[in-house]
C-alpha cells in the first residue's frame, strides 16, 4: 500500500475560494433566476481584455513558431534572457536598484512561487505570518509539514501569527519570539494596507539582526500610487542580504489566464544547514527551476516583455487606473452605505467591517442573497479577518456601479 502525504490531512477544511464556489453553486441552483444577476467581486481576477501590445506580440511569437527558421522548444527554467533582462532593468535598476538580469527567475506566476519557494528551505523553520493573510502562505507551509496540528480557530501550532488591525494600520509589530522564515505582503491582500518606507525598514533591519529570511509578496505593486512608498523591498537597505521577493503579471497585465510572473532572489540571501555552513539560495533556486520546470512558454514570456514597451506600459496604465476607479467607487459606495471600509487606495481591494451582530460569513451569505453580490468573507483569510468582508474591484466599471446600488440597498 502507497503512503499519503499526511501533512494534506491537516489541512482545514477547504481552500477558501472553492468553499466561496461551493456555495455559489448551490444559491445558483435553488435560484436559477436570480443567478442570472450574480456580480462576482470576490476572487480577484482580471475581467478586462489583454493590452492590445500584449496580444499583438504574443501573435508574433506564434508566427515565430509557425516557421521553422524561428522555431523554438524548450526554454530556460529560469527564464529567456530578453525577458529576465527587460524586468531587472525596468522595475529595478530604472529605478537605481541593484538586481541583475540572473537574479530574476520567470515563472508561471507569484502564487506557484510562494509555494515552490520551500523546496529550498529547511523543515525546521520558525514561521511568522500576517493574519489576516493571503491563504497560500499557510496552506503550503501545512503541506510540506512545517506547521503542528490545526486548532480550532482554524490557526496552526508552529506558526507565529502577526495581528494585522485598524488599530496598527493592517501593518504588523514586529515578532515577539526570534523567527527564520517571514511572510509579508504589501500593498496588503486582503486588506488592501500598504507600508510605508520606514516601517518595512524596521522589518528588514530586524531580519537581518536575526538572521532571517522575508518572503515579500509584492503581486499588486503596480497600484501604489504613492511614490514615497517602497514598490520593491530592494529599495531598503541590506534588502539584499535578507529578502526574496515575488511579483505577478497577473494584476496589473492581465495575466491570470495567460500565468507569468517572477521572482527575485539575490545572490547575497544565505540559509544554514544545520552544520550552521551557510550556503547561497540562489544557487539552490536555480537548481530547482532548471531540475522541475522548462519555463513559461516562448509566447507568454514574448506578451510579459511588450508590457514594458511604451505602449504596453501605457496600456497597463490604463487597466490600473480602471481597477482603481472601480475600488475608489466601492470603497465611498461601502461608506455612503454606513459601513467602514479600508484599502483601495494602493490596492484594488476594499476591506470592510461587518456590521454590528453579522459575523463575515453571514455577510457572505446576505449579500449573496439579498444582492446577488459574492464577495469574501474575512475569516477565510484568518481569525483576524473575522469581522470583515473583502470587495474586489476587479470587473467592469458597469457591474461596479451595479455592486454600489446593491450595497447601497442591503437591508442590515
Amino acid at each position: 500500500m502507497t503512503f499519503v502525504n499526511e501533512h494534506y490531512l491537516k489541512l482545514r477544511g477547504g481552500y477558501l475560494f472553492p468553499e466561496i464556489g461551493r456555495r455559489v453553486e448551490a444559491f445558483g441552483e435553488a435560484n436559477p433566476k436570480l443567478a442570472e444577476r450574480l456580480i462576482r467581486c470576490g476572487i480577484g481576477d482580471v475581467t478586462e481584455p489583454l493590452p492590445p501590445a500584449v496580444v499583438t506580440a504574443m501573435h508574433h511569437a506564434v508566427d515565430e513558431l509557425a516557421n521553422r527558421k524561428t522555431f523554438r522548444g524548450y526554454g530556460p527554467g529560469t527564464g529567456y534572457e530578453f525577458l529576465r533582462a527587460t524586468i531587472a532593468e525596468h522595475d529595478f535598476r530604472g529605478r537605481g536598484v541593484d538586481i541583475a538580469d540572473d537574479e530574476i527567475f520567470v515563472s508561471d506566476g507569484s502564487k506557484c512561487d510562494c509555494g515552490a519557494i520551500l523546496d529550498i528551505l529547511g523543515p525546521n523553520n520558525r514561521l511568522a505570518i500576517t493574519d489576516p493573510v493571503y491563504p497560500v502562505y499557510v496552506d503550503t507551509n501545512v503541506m510540506a509539514g512545517n506547521t503542528g496540528p490545526g486548532r480550532d480557530d482554524g490557526s496552526y501550532v508552529g506558526i507565529e501569527y502577526l495581528p494585522c488591525t485598524a488599530e496598527n494600520g493592517f501593518v504588523p509589530a514586529l515578532p515577539g519570539d526570534a523567527v527564520e522564515l517571514i511572510y509579508l505582503c504589501y500593498p496588503n491582500n486582503p486588506t488592501g494596507a500598504m507600508i510605508t518606507r520606514d516601517q518595512l525598514r524596521a522589518w528588514v533591519e530586524y531580519a537581518l539582526s536575526i538572521n532571517a529570511i522575508i518572503l515579500y509578496d509584492v503581486a499588486y505593486a503596480a497600484y501604489i500610487s504613492d511614490e514615497s512608498l517602497p514598490k520593491t523591498i530592494y529599495e531598503i537597505d541590506g534588502a539584499r542580504r535578507c529578502a526574496i521577493e515575488f511579483h505577478s503579471f497577473s494584476k496589473n497585465s492581465g495575466f491570470t489566464g495567460v500565468r507569468c510572473g517572477y521572482t527575485v532572489c539575490p545572490k547575497d540571501v544565505q540559509a544554514v544547514t544545520r552544520k550552521e555552513v551557510e550556503v547561497p539560495l540562489h544557487d539552490l533556486w536555480t537548481r530547482r527551476w532548471n531540475t522541475k520546470s522548462n519555463g513559461v512558454s516562448y509566447p507568454v514570456q514574448r506578451a510579459a516583455e511588450a508590457t514594458y514597451s511604451k505602449d504596453g506600459a501605457g496600456q497597463i496604465g490604463e487597466l490600473v487606473k480602471h481597477y482603481l476607479g472601480n475600488a475608489k467607487r466601492l470603497r465611498e459606495g461601502c461608506e455612503s452605505a454606513g459601513l467602514t471600509a479600508y484599502g483601495g487606495l494602493h490596492s484594488p481591494y476594499v476591506w470592510v467591517v461587518c456590521p454590528e451582530g453579522i459575523d463575515s460569513w453571514g455577510v457572505f451569505d446576505r449579500l449573496l442573497n439579498e444582492a446577488q453580490l459574492v464577495t469574501t468573507p474575512g475569516v477565510g483569510f484568518g481569525s483576524c479577518g473575522e469581522g470583515y468582508f473583502r470587495i474586489s474591484a476587479f470587473n467592469t466599471r458597469e457591474n461596479t456601479e451595479a455592486a454600489v446600488e446593491r450595497l447601497r440597498n442591503v437591508s442590515w
